[in-house]
């Protein structure tokens, strides 16, 4: 019998600047202990017990970055297995924010927020999958991704998705 699929759950957003060639992402430098410190990320966090992904996702982007979502789409869901300090399971749903409302914070408890060009992503510091899917994030094709990346030791063993 195969091991029980218990995954944490979260969100991730990715905001576009108004003219859609930068996006907002956090640099995880604000605590020593962050398993991500050093690495640029997008925003989110943990689905709580009360609320479905759309509500924690606009949550999140309150709470971190300062702004309401006035456009935002599902863009896919990642099956991260092995993920994270203690090899948890994550399943994640990865958000584009196209449109939004009030004054981006310059800084939240996780770190720095910079508007980076998207062209210039491969330049940052990241997760080693992140490089994987944050192409079809920001592509042109309207079909949400589904995609399974396992881990391990911090590293992604491989990448598969469908649409």
């Amino acid at each position: 019998m195969a091991n029980k699929y218990c995954p944490i759950v979260g969100t991730l957003a990715y905001v576009l600047s108004p003219d859609r060639r930068r996006v907002l992402l956090v640099h995880r430098n604000a605590r020593a202990a962050d398993a991500q410190l050093g690495k640029y990320n997008g925003l989110g966090g943990h689905l709580e017990r009360d609320e479905d992904a759309l509500t924690c996702i606009r949550r999140e982007l309150r709470e971190e970055a300062g702004i309401e979502c006035e456009k935002i789409t599902l863009r896919g869901t990642i099956n991260w297995t092995g993920f994270g300090k203690n090899g948890e399971d994550w399943l994640c749903f990865i958000f584009l924010v196209e449109e939004f409302s009030g004054e981006v914070f310059t800084k939240n408890e996780e770190g720095d927020l910079h508007w980076l060009a998207l062209d210039q992503l491969d330049s940052v510091p990241m997760w080693d999958g992140d490089r994987h899917f944050l192409p079809l994030v920001f592509d042109a094709d309207p079909r949400p991704f589904h995609g399974y990346m396992p881990y391990a030791n911090d590293r992604p063993l491989r990448w598969t998705y469908c649409r």
